[in-house]
């Protein structure tokens, strides 16, 4: 359903799990980060009622993320660590095109947005099924599900905007430009991404 081209090299797993703080300090930044970016598409698109009135929810999901990810990093005596650059993140949101109709410039924002959900959901369901920590096994199993249906949302509003063709044409390009981007990034247990 996610359409990743390439999986997660599963050594991730491992070296997330001796990065703790830092896994769990990344992923925190990651769901402010997507929250922050529901809301710039709300601001930027306001006329946009079906986007609006989607990405509202997600906006208080992804934050209700954050203060989850603080729950856990407190509740193993952990602060919440500086935030980092995001190499992944970067690299996608160099795919949007610049120029041309509106509509094709949101097309690209949401499917940038609908990946890295992809790839969150990915990650989660490694970290659910592999981690050793039972607890976090639990926490990721239910951020898996939440992020899937992220990636749902974002990819339908696209289908709003512009049509089923299109979309599914460009969302397989940004797939296979993300493979190749994940081909290229180093492997760190430090960043979700």
């Amino acid at each position: 359903m996610l359409g990743l081209q390439l999986p997660t090299d599963p050594r991730w797993v491992n070296l997330a799990e001796k990065s703790i703080q830092e896994i769990l300090t990344d992923h925190a930044y990651c769901e402010q980060k997507a929250a922050t970016s529901c809301i710039s598409l709300i601001v930027h698109f306001p006329e946009r009622q079906a986007l609006v009135e989607t990405l509202t929810p997600v906006v208080t999901e992804e934050w209700g993320h954050f203060r989850m990810v603080l729950q856990e990093l407190k509740k193993r005596g952990l602060g919440l660590g500086k935030q980092r650059r995001d190499e992944y993140v970067i690299a996608l949101q160099k795919l949007e095109r610049k120029g041309g109709h509106i509509d094709r410039q949101l097309m690209d924002k949401l499917l940038i947005n609908a990946i890295i959900e992809a790839r969150s959901c990915e990650r989660f369901r490694l970290l659910s099924e592999n981690i050793d920590d039972a607890d976090l096994r639990i926490f990721y199993h239910e951020l898996m599900i939440s992020e899937a249906g992220h990636y749902v949302n974002f990819v339908d509003l696209a289908k709003t905007y512009m049509p089923d063709e299109v979309v599914k044409q460009r969302l397989k390009e940004m797939l296979d430009a993300e493979a190749e981007i994940m081909k290229n990034l180093e492997i760190r247990g430090d960043r979700m991404h």
